[in-house]
């Protein structure tokens, strides 16, 4: 064999490996990730109330964002972020725009009763999917990316379509755009607005507070709960002792008290929720901002920062319906 046909022979064994070896495409475009599915978007055993998909892939709900977005990892490890199809929350990191939701007017009390369905959405969505697997349906009607980029998809976790079920359960409204379910969607829609469902409650001209009448001490008037004690200040560098910063919380009612679903937050937002768990009457729980092992009279809330600022704050405590129960600044 002559020089220049070796030389040739070895150029076309080069190109072949180099195509060979190239690096598959990454999430979310629809190649080597599983996002393409089956040609009929292989729903599988998922309810996904009609919708026509195109495509599916699992992973795994690493972090939630708001009530309607997700961080997400595929099993390479790489990370994506999801924008659930079709339904919009309340906002928890922005103002609000009350004109969005029908029937919501436009006044302070419109807004402030939007961003508490915004927070219990997101509690609702950290509850049910952080850490599980879940699967991206994508529809055959929309891209897959939306404007900034994220991944638009139906959510389904153990069979269900979450972001349907956002909307039966009056966390979100229907976000308008082309996707194929759109038609199920707004009728849950309308039957959860009719029946002052979730967010709909604030569908009136003197939407709820979600406050009650608050003693000096931090009891409400109903007597079943107060913040009995805030220790915001510990002993050194707060976020270097986040066990010795706490709220104590007192049933002063005469039977148990289950805090169940119940939140405790401060002036910017910040919020746990209480697991399953009951105080009995005329008890006390300590809620620490650190990480440690739960009893019948400590929990901790599993911080790696201080929450209670020093100079002020305000800790509010509402029951598993988002009625403020107590509330106390200082």
């Amino acid at each position: 064999m002559d020089r220049s046909r070796l030389l040739l022979v070895l150029l076309v064994t080069l190109l072949v490996t180099a195509g060979c070896s190239a690096a598959p495409a990454g999430p979310g475009d629809g190649a080597g990730d599983g996002t393409d599915g089956a040609a009929d978007g292989g729903a599988g055993d998922a309810d996904l109330q009609g919708a026509e998909t195109a495509g599916r892939v699992a992973v795994t709900v690493t972090r939630v964002v708001d009530g309607d977005t997700l961080t997400v990892e595929y099993e390479n490890g790489t990370a994506d972020t999801v924008r659930l199809l079709g339904v919009d929350t309340p906002e928890v990191h922005s103002e609000n725009t009350p004109d969005e939701f029908e029937g919501v007017p436009e006044t302070e009390a419109g807004r402030s009763c939007l961003r508490r369905w915004g927070e219990r959405a997101s509690t609702h969505a950290k509850d049910r999917l952080t850490g599980e697997q879940v699967t991206l349906h994508f529809d055959a009607n929309e891209g897959r990316r939306g404007y900034y980029d994220r991944l638009l998809a139906y959510v389904v976790h153990d069979g269900s379509q979450f972001n349907y079920g956002l909307v039966t359960g009056g966390y979100a409204r229907v976000y308008e755009s082309g996707f194929t379910a759109r038609e199920p969607f707004e009728d849950a829609e309308s039957t959860a607005r009719e029946s002052g469902e979730g967010l709909w409650e604030c569908a009136t001209g003197n939407p709820p507070t979600g406050t009650a009448t608050v003693t000096a001490d931090g009891g409400s008037t109903d007597g079943r709960l107060r913040v009995a004690t805030i220790n915001a200040d510990a002993e050194g560098n707060d976020n270097e002792n986040l066990d010795d910063e706490y709220v104590v919380l007192e049933n002063t009612g005469d039977g148990d008290l289950d805090l169940s679903g119940w939140t405790v937050t401060d002036e910017a937002g910040k919020t746990y929720t209480f697991g399953e768990f009951t105080l009995a009457a005329g008890e006390r729980v300590t809620l620490h901002t650190g990480s440690g092992s739960d009893t019948v009279t400590d929990v901790h809330w599993g911080r790696e920062g201080a929450v209670w600022n020093n100079g002020g704050d305000t800790v509010t405590v509402r029951d598993d319906s988002g009625t403020v129960v107590a509330e106390r600044s200082y």
